[in-house]
C-alpha cells in the first residue's frame, strides 16, 4: 500500500540516550530547526524514508525523565503527545532507552505506552552490554512489554534499518495495549466513575488531564468541564500519583527479572578510574583549563592559512569587480559596501568552526557533563543553581539558547540570576571582534617556545567573561529579593568516542546558523552603511570642490588629493556627521568617530563591528586599494599623534568594551520573553552598558 503523506514519528528519552544520535541517523541532512509556537526551545525535525512507499517526518522532542513536567522542555513533551499547540500527535512514538540505565528508562516508556500510541522502545548502546556485562533477552522483553522491541548501537549505526521496519510494523498494526493498567491497581471505583464521565480517551489520557492540567486539542469545552470538576472534587490526587510511581516500578522490576541481566564480575570499563581524574578537586580544574587553552590555541593556530585566504580572496574579488565594472552608484555598492561587509562574516567561518568542532567533540564523549559536576560547588557559593553552569557553558557558542537551557532550572530565582549573567560568556559573536584586535595588537610569539600568545590572550578572554559572570551573579543574588528552592541533579553519560557524523552535523548546523544569522544582519547594515557613508548634506557635495581649491594641496599627488577628498567625503556623509556627534563621549576610551560608527552598528550584533569598519574603510579608500579588513585597521592612523589607531592601549580598551557590553538586539528579545516583561532586559542593557564603558575607559587611561 502506497502512502504519499508522510507519517508523524516523535522521538523521546531520557538525556544521554542517544536520542538525537538517532534523530540525525534517520534525517541526515534533512533537517530543519525552528521552535515550538509561542515559546523559544527549539524544535528539530527531519524527513526519514522508512520504506519504498512510505516516508516519516521525524520530530526530535526534548530529553526528559517523565511525562509528568518539572520544566517547560518536559512540557513540551506533555503538549506534543496530547496533540496539544505544538504538534500534531504522534502517528507511532520512538521511545529511546540507554541499555545500562533500563529500569530508569522504562518508566518514561511505561508512560508513553498507557497512551495507547503505537511504540517502538529502541535499546540503544548494544556496543557496551558486553563491556557492561549486560545481557538481555530480547524475544522474553518483547512478550513482557507487548510492543516492538529493538536493540541497536546507534553510535556503530546498526539496527538502524531495523527501527525503521518496527515504525512501519507499528503503524501498519495500530494497536497500542496499555503496560501498567493503573486504574486497576490505585482506585478501580475511582477510574471507572472518570472513564464514565469521558469514554472517548484513554484511561490515562485522562488521568494526565487532571493531574497536569493539560488538554489535548480534539477535547470539548463540556468534557473539559466535567474533568476540572471532577478534579476539584478530587481530594487523593497527590496520593495516587505516589502509588502510581511505586506501580510503575514495581511492573518495571518484574519485566526486568525476566528479561535483563547485569554481572558485574564480566564489567571491563574504565569509567570510575577516569571520573576519578576528571573530577578530581584539584586535577580536574588543572585538566580543564588545559583543554581550554588548546582550543583557544587551535582557533590561531588552525585558522590562519584560511582566515588569510579568505580575506585575501575578498580584496581580490573587490578589486576584480571594480575592474570589470564601470564606476556609478552599482559598482560602488558592490564592491564598497556588500563584498567588504560580506568578508567581515565569512572570514571567521574557520575560527567559528573549530570552536563548534571542540565544543561537540566534549558533548558527545560525555566530558561536559563531568564539567558540569565539577562546578557545582563553585556555583552555588554565587546564588545560581549547579545547572547554571550548562548555559554559561554553552553560551560560549550563543547566548540565546544559553539563556533558553535556564529553563531546566527549576528555582526561580538562580534561573533568573543565570539569565541576566549569562551573557557575560564570550559568545561565538565576540570572536570576530577579539581575533581581530588580538591579531593587530598582541605579537604571534610563542610561550615556553609552544603556546601562543594570542591564544592565551583569547583563553583569557574567555576567563574574564566567566569571571564576571561570577562577580555579577554573586551581587545579583544579595540584590534580587526572590525567595526560592531548587535542586542539582545531573546524569554522568558513559564515556564514549564521538561520532564523526553527529559531530560534523553539529559543526554544520551551529555553523550555517551563525553564518547566516549574522550575514543577515551584515549584509542589510553594511548597504544602510554605504549609502550613509557615500550620501550626505550640501557640504558632503562640496567636499571635492574645497579640498581642491585649497592652497595646501596645490602640491599633492594626484593619489594622496584623491585619499584626502575620499576621507573628507566620509567626514562629511551622513554617517560621518552620526559619528562626529558621539566622538566626545567615546574620545575619552581612545576611539575616533569611524570606531563610534562601528560601537553603534554593532549594537545589533557584535560581529557586525568587523564588517562596520570594512564598510567604512572601503568608502574611505581610493578605487585601487585592495589591501584587506585586517592591513587596513594596521594601517589606519591617529592624525593627532601620527601613529597607529589601534595600538595596545585602544586595542585593550576595545576588548574590555565588547567583554561586557550587552550588544545583541537577538538576547534581549529572549531575555524580555523568558522574564516576560521589559524591566530585566533593560536592566541588563544598561547595567551592562556602564560597566563596558566603565571599564573600557579606566583601561585606556591607565594603559595610555
Amino acid at each position: 500500500m502506497s502512502h504519499k503523506t508522510p507519517i508523524n514519528v516523535a522521538l523521546v528519552g531520557n538525556p544521554n540516550t542517544g536520542k538525537t544520535s538517532l534523530f540525525n541517523e534517520l534525517t541526515g541532512l534533512t533537517q530543519k530547526v525552528g521552535n515550538y509556537p509561542g515559546v523559544t526551545v527549539d524544535k528539530k525535525e527531519g524527513t526519514s524514508k522508512l520504506s519504498n512507499d512510505l516516508k516519516a517526518v521525524v520530530t526530535d522532542l526534548p530529553g526528559t525523565y517523565s511525562i509528568n513536567p518539572t520544566s517547560a522542555d518536559e512540557t513540551i513533551v506533555l503538549k506534543t503527545l496530547l496533540n496539544s499547540r505544538y504538534n500534531k500527535t504522534p502517528d507511532v512514538i520512538i521511545v529511546v532507552a540507554d541499555v545500562e540505565n533500563l529500569k530508569r528508562n522504562l518508566l518514561l516508556f511505561s508512560q508513553i505506552k498507557d497512551l495507547e500510541i503505537p511504540t517502538v522502545l529502541v535499546l540503544n548502546m548494544a556496543d557496551q552490554m558486553k563491556r557492561k556485562g549486560i545481557t538481555v533477552d530480547l524475544e522474553v522483553l518483547k512478550k513482557e512489554v507487548a510492543n516492538e522491541v529493538v536493540l541497536v548501537s546507534v553510535r556503530k549505526g546498526e539496527g538502524i534499518a531495523e527501527i525503521k521496519q518496527a515504525i512501519v510494523r507499528s503503524y501498519e498494526n495500530k494497536k497500542a495495549s496499555p503496560l501498567c493498567n493503573i486504574n486497576h491497581k490505585i482506585d478501580p471505583e475511582y477510574f471507572t466513575r472518570l472513564q464514565e464521565l469521558v469514554p472517548n480517551y484513554p484511561i490515562y489520557e485522562l488521568w494526565l488531564m487532571i493531574t497536569q492540567n493539560s488538554f489535548p486539542d480534539r477535547i470539548t469545552e463540556e468534557e473539559k468541564q466535567k474533568i476540572i470538576d471532577y478534579r476539584n472534587d478530587s481530594k487523593n490526587i497527590k496520593k495516587y500519583q505516589h502509588k502510581e510511581t511505586i506501580y510503575r516500578y514495581q511492573r518495571i522490576n518484574e519485566i526486568l527479572k525476566k528479561a535483563y541481566v547485569v554481572d558485574r564480575s564480566k564489567a571491563t570499563d574504565v569509567r570510575a578510574r577516569l571520573d576519578k581524574v576528571f573530577t578530581h578537586k584539584i586535577f580536574g580544574y588543572v585538566l580543564f583549563f588545559g583543554l581550554l587553552l588548546l582550543i583557544f590555541q587551535s582557533i590561531f593556530e588552525w585558522a590562519s592559512v584560511p582566515m588569510d585566504f579568505i580575506d585575501a580572496s575578498f580584496a581580490d574579488l573587490s578589486s576584480w569587480v571594480k575592474s570589470q565594472m564601470a564606476d556609478g552608484v552599482l559598482s560602488d555598492l558592490i564592491t564598497d559596501g556588500i563584498v567588504p561587509g560580506i568578508g567581515g562574516v565569512v572570514i571567521f567561518i574557520p575560527q567559528i568552526a573549530i570552536l563548534f568542532l571542540f565544543i561537540a567533540i566534549l558533548e558527545e564523549t560525555g566530558y561536559m557533563s563531568r564539567v558540569v559536576f565539577l562546578m557545582d560547588k563553585i556555583m552555588r557559593k554565587f546564588g545560581m543553581s549547579g545547572k547554571s553552569i550548562i548555559p554559561l557553558i554553552s553560551g560560549t557558542a550563543c547566548a540565546i539558547p544559553a539563556v533558553m537551557a535556564t529553563r531546566n532550572i527549576s528555582g526561580w530565582k538562580e534561573r533568573l540570576i543565570t539569565i541576566l549573567v549569562t551573557p557575560f560568556t564570550t559568545c561565538s559573536a565576540r570572536l570576530p571582534v577579539y581575533t581581530i584586535l588580538i591579531a593587530l595588537i598582541i605579537p604571534n610569539e610563542k610561550v615556553f617556545g609552544f603556546i601562543s600568545l594570542q591564544g592565551l590572550s583569547l583563553l583569557s578572554m574567555y576567563i574574564l567573561g566567566f569571571f564576571t559572570a561570577i562577580v555579577a551573579a554573586m551581587i545579583l543574588q544579595k540584590v534580587v529579593k526572590v525567595k526560592s528552592n531548587s535542586f542539582f541533579v545531573v546524569e554522568m553519560p558513559d564515556y564514549k568516542l564521538p561520532s564523526a557524523k553527529n559531530v560534523l552535523l553539529e559543526v554544520l548546523e551551529k555553523t550555517k546558523a551563525f553564518i547566516l544569522d549574522a550575514g543577515k544582519i551584515i549584509l542589510a547594515l553594511s548597504i544602510v552603511l554605504w549609502f550613509l557613508a557615500s550620501n550626505g548634506p550640501e557640504s558632503y557635495k562640496n567636499v571635492e570642490k574645497t579640498i581642491t581649491e585649497q592652497v595646501e594641496n596645490k602640491q599633492l599627488s594626484e593619489e594622496d588629493l584623491d585619499k584626502k577628498i575620499a576621507s573628507a567625503k566620509l567626514e562629511n556623509s551622513y554617517i560621518g556627521i552620526m559619528g562626529k556627534t558621539i566622538e566626545p563621549a567615546i574620545k575619552p576610551l581612545g576611539y575616533d568617530w569611524k570606531i563610534g560608527i562601528a560601537l553603534i552598528t554593532s549594537f545589533a550584533a557584535r560581529e557586525v563591528f568587523v564588517g562596520s569598519l570594512a564598510t567604512i574603510y572601503s568608502v574611505e579608500s581610493d578605487d585601487e586599494d585592495t589591501s584587506t579588513i585586517k592591513e587596513r585597521m594596521a594601517a589606519e592612523l591617529n592624525p593627532e599623534t601620527n601613529k597607529p589607531r589601534f595600538n595596545f592601549p585602544v586595542g585593550m580598551s576595545l576588548l574590555i568594551f565588547y567583554a561586557f557590553a550587552m550588544q545583541c538586539m537577538a538576547t534581549l528579545a529572549i531575555v524580555k520573553r523568558e522574564t516576560k516583561g521589559w524591566k530585566w532586559p533593560l536592566i541588563q542593557l544598561f547595567g551592562m552598558g556602564l560597566l563596558a564603558y566603565l571599564s573600557s575607559l579606566l583601561v585606556f587611561q591607565i594603559l595610555s
